[in-house]
């Protein structure tokens, strides 16, 4: 999550809840939607697995438009955001 640790200094009961609700109403969700699995989440993280590199290019970019949407009605310093990585090997 960029700039956690500054959303849970300004708010740590209202971050952690929004991040919940961020990985189980989205993130998780449009993991599942593009055939691939949770392995983990760590904290502010989460692991997935995808059987097919294009599937898991998907799910990132529609994860970060659904995270911009979301975040487009909330005050800058209440926003989620996530950098998403995809690793081929």
């Amino acid at each position: 999550v960029v700039g956690y640790s500054r959303l849970i200094r300004s708010d740590e009961d209202g971050t952690l809840a929004a991040l919940k609700s961020v990985l189980t109403d989205l993130i998780g969700p449009k993991i599942a939607e593009h055939h691939g699995r949770v392995v983990k989440f760590m904290g502010d993280g989460v692991l997935a697995e995808f059987a097919s590199v294009v599937e898991a290019v998907r799910a990132a970019a529609e994860m970060q438009q659904a995270l911009a949407e979301r975040n487009e009605v909330l005050p800058k310093g209440q926003r989620i955001a996530f950098r998403i990585g995809v690793n081929l090997g």
